[in-house]
């Protein structure tokens, strides 16, 4: 039993962070990247300056790399 969840504890923890990047609730127009807009609509706490930190590659959308960093620094939600 101890080895099933040694398994399955680390394998969750690495599939949590690709799940708000895939989520087609929120990715409304299926494109794979999220706007300002979407992410808003299920998160209403997050504001334009966090956005502009997290969009690094500046094109007004979050990719996935983008929503992982902002995981991992605990600025979104995993």
């Amino acid at each position: 039993m101890s080895k099933l969840i040694s398994a399955v504890i680390p394998a969750a923890i690495f599939l949590a962070g690709p799940a708000l990047a895939q989520d087609p609730n929120i990715d409304i127009n299926g494109d794979g990247m999220y706007s300002y807009p979407e992410l808003t609509a299920v998160m209403p706490d997050l504001t334009d300056t966090t956005f502009e930190v997290l969009d690094t590659s500046g094109d007004g959308l979050l990719n996935a790399d983008e929503i992982a960093n902002g995981q991992a620094a605990g600025l979104l939600p995993r």
